[in-house]
């Protein structure tokens, strides 16, 4: 710049400093403009007139612009001064002095002096404007004092709440009017009406006031703000979701993972959608694609205009290598990638290869377990078409009892007019192990059936869900198992239930409960009195409580206690967290009981929970010891015995505990049917016990004796383990 247009600029910012008012915007405007030694002086001379004029917020903003000209040539604590001089206040006198000028970074301390000046612009002295802090919510400021550098502050629940300065710094942000906490306290009864009447309107407030949310987070939003109880959540959320879906502002996501995002300006779907969705790989996200096109009526049609047929053409391009994708990696997505190809008329790829890929080695049967199980019905209805009727009728219900809860309930549903359905379905009653998901469905829904003559009695399909109910089990048997007890303990199912039987039929199915002692005991209990109180005459057929007959002593090893803790703390401290963390991820799909990824989940979680109670059990029943004290004077846990056989052979085995099994030592375990058969005897006595070829044969004790060194050494806690 040369000398004369600085002298005419330094002539012009003269000016403005003498004018009676200062125009602090053109004065920074001349000071951008000339250069860096004499736009420092110009600043100074700037920071000097608005200190005379007390101008605190004037100095703040020129301080904050000029930030990075000035470091050089005045220190922090020159910043910290040039602001305590502007103004007389104390309150801002001490916002000053809280800010550690010269302790933080500059940048840091402008940015707390800021956020410290938008909380006054809110709440000084007791003002009422409200605030936002992540661990109480929406506050309302009270008081701001100066002499103790505290914000009083009035949360929900929490009133008087006191921050000093710095914390309110750090956590405090000012609640814009249209966040969803400042229209709940303002206007309640719109929060509930939008709840309950709009649902994805409300799911958009929350993300434009929380920002993007994951599926979960927005769940944990809506539950814990207390908007909708967590069992009403899947019913507001299927709402919301049908919604969303449709409102082209929403971007739903592909990936649970992902969130919930709302777009600047709806999407037209025109070329450059197209040209984005043609360069699309993953065939999740093609699949979601293609239905967002189909529920905003916007699919291509074939007989539409040239456009729409070359648009058409790059959906058919894109599903087809998306099916390409999923063949041999995902049969799930591959069904429903089938399915949607074929609802959809494309003349690409073909129906009939995959519905052949589906059907050869029973592919659709694995693809329906982790398919929503909304739409197990389109996979019949896929599977079906191409087909006779009789032949995909056929297929279908032959493989009834492989099939998951979900598609076989479509099946029958689809079939279920069809006397070969009603036959079918007879005639795996009639086994003598009925499939579970079979008896759960039929049992669930059993008066609906009353058209179906040839049913076996409602007695036979209540002792096959009697007799499910025993036992371990797991992965669907075990999700069948819950659904059964869940609906003896359903008091109105119960009473409809005995209400259908015959006198002689009910005191039959009563006493076949009774009999059953895989049930948690006091649920078992419960339904009995429960049984006692809707039919009183079953009270003649009360069993009572047989004695309690004295438990045998269990024992084990070291060894193998240590192992078996070991395995006992890998569930609770690995195997049950990690399925925690997969229960919550799969939630973010929502949609919880048609949704795979979580049911399998929570299947999961039972299998566990089942595990560990039962570990524990034996952990807590079962005694550790090294077997050095016993006496070798008859079979038991922790001799060594020979056996004779009837063709002279001999054979040795060291009877321990029952959770020791070490075939290369001879080690068996007492519960075997071996060690069983052999127990109490002596030398010279003779047993039956199970031969090489399965049938049981007479064997001689041979000889009673102490174990040896090598089997005592190998029965103690190994190194580096603990009980």
């Amino acid at each position: 710049m040369d000398k004369k247009v600085l002298e005419e600029k330094e002539g012009s910012f003269n000016a403005l400093m003498e004018a009676a008012a200062l125009d602090r915007q053109a004065a920074l405007a001349i000071i951008a403009e000339v250069p860096q030694a004499k736009s420092v002086e110009l600043t100074m001379a700037l920071l000097k007139k608005l200190e005379e004029a007390g101008d605190f917020r004037g100095t703040f903003e020129v301080l904050k612009s000029r930030k990075e000209a000035l470091a050089k040539d005045l220190a922090p604590a020159g910043f910290r001064e040039a602001l305590r001089k502007s103004s007389k206040d104390r309150l801002l006198t001490s916002f000053v002095d809280s800010c550690d000028f010269g302790t933080r970074p500059l940048e840091e301390s402008l940015q707390r002096l800021e956020r410290l000046l938008e909380l006054a612009d809110a709440g000084v002295r007791g003002s009422g404007k409200f605030v936002l802090s992540p661990a109480w919510g929406l506050g309302e400021i009270k008081r701001i004092d100066y002499f103790y550098r505290k914000i009083t502050i009035d949360f929900k629940g929490r009133h008087g709440q006191q921050m000093t300065f710095q914390t309110a710094c750090d956590t405090l942000t000012i609640a814009p009017e249209g966040h969803v906490l400042v229209i709940q306290r303002a206007d309640p009864s719109r929060i509930e009406t939008m709840v309950k009447e709009k649902p994805a309107e409300f799911v958009k407030l929350l993300i434009s006031s929380y920002g993007d949310l994951t599926p979960l987070r927005l769940e944990e939003l809506v539950v814990n703000g207390g908007y909708v109880k967590a069992a009403d959540y899947k019913k507001f959320w299927d709402a919301a979701r049908n919604d969303l879906k449709k409102d082209q502002l929403v971007a739903l996501p592909a990936r649970k993972s992902d969130a919930i995002h709302l777009k600047a300006e709806a999407e037209s779907y025109g070329d450059g959608w197209f040209t984005n969705f043609a360069a699309m790989t993953d065939p999740k996200q093609i699949l979601m694609s293609v239905r967002l096109l189909v529920s905003l009526g916007k699919m291509p049609n074939e007989a539409g205009s040239d456009k729409d047929k070359t648009n058409r053409a790059t959906v058919e391009e894109r599903m087809a290598f998306a099916v390409k994708g999923a063949r041999g990696v995902d049969d799930a997505l591959y069904a429903q990638l089938a399915c949607t190809v074929s609802q959809l008329s494309l003349s690409k790829p073909s129906c009939e290869t995959m519905r052949k890929y589906l059907w050869d080695h029973e592919r659709y049967l694995e693809a329906a377990k982790k398919m929503p199980a909304r739409e197990t019905g389109d996979l019949v209805e896929f599977l079906s078409s191409g087909m006779t009727d009789e032949a995909a009728r056929g297929r279908l219900l032959e493989a009834l009892p492989r099939m998951c809860f979900q598609l076989m309930t479509s099946v029958i549903e689809a079939y279920r007019k069809d006397p070969a359905c009603e036959e079918a379905v007879e005639r795996l009653l009639k086994e003598a192990k009925a499939p579970a998901t079979l008896v759960t469905y039929v049992l669930g829904r059993y008066s609906s059936f009353s058209d179906w003559k040839k049913l076996p009695s409602l007695l036979i399909i209540l002792g096959h869900a009697i007799a499910l109910g025993e036992g371990r089990q797991s992965g669907e048997t075990l999700r069948m198992q819950n659904m059964v007890r869940r609906l003896f303990a359903d008091s109105k199912w119960l009473e409809k239930i005995l209400g259908s039987l015959s006198p002689a039929d009910r005191e039959s199915f009563f006493e076949r409960f009774q009999a059953s002692i895989a049930w948690d005991p006091s649920t078992h209990h419960a339904i009995t009195m429960r049984m006692t109180h809707i039919a009183p005459e079953l009270k003649e057929h009360l069993v009572r409580p047989a004695k309690k007959v004295e438990a045998v002593a269990r024992v084990t090893s070291f060894r193998s206690y240590a192992e078996r803790k070991a395995q006992y703390l890998d569930v609770i401290n690995v195997q049950i967290p990690q399925n925690a963390k997969d229960i919550e991820f799969a939630r973010g799909y929502g949609d919880l009981s048609e949704n795979a990824e979580y049911q399998y989940a929570k299947d999961k979680q039972r299998e566990l929970m089942q595990t560990q109670t039962l570990m524990q059990k034996d952990l807590e029943e079962v005694k550790p010891t090294d077997f050095a004290d016993v006496v070798a004077d008859s079979v038991k846990p922790g001799v060594a015995v020979t056996l004779r056989y009837p063709d002279g052979s001999e054979k040795a085995y060291t009877i321990l505990g029952e959770w020791d099994n070490d075939l290369e030592k001879n080690i068996i375990s007492d519960k075997t049917r071996i060690a069983q058969n052999l127990m109490g005897r002596k030398s010279g006595e003779t047993a039956m016990v199970p031969g090489d070829d399965g049938t049981d044969v007479s064997v001689t004790v041979a000889s009673v004796g102490q174990v040896s060194a090598e089997v005592l050494e190998w029965a103690k806690l190994p190194a580096g383990m603990s009980i």
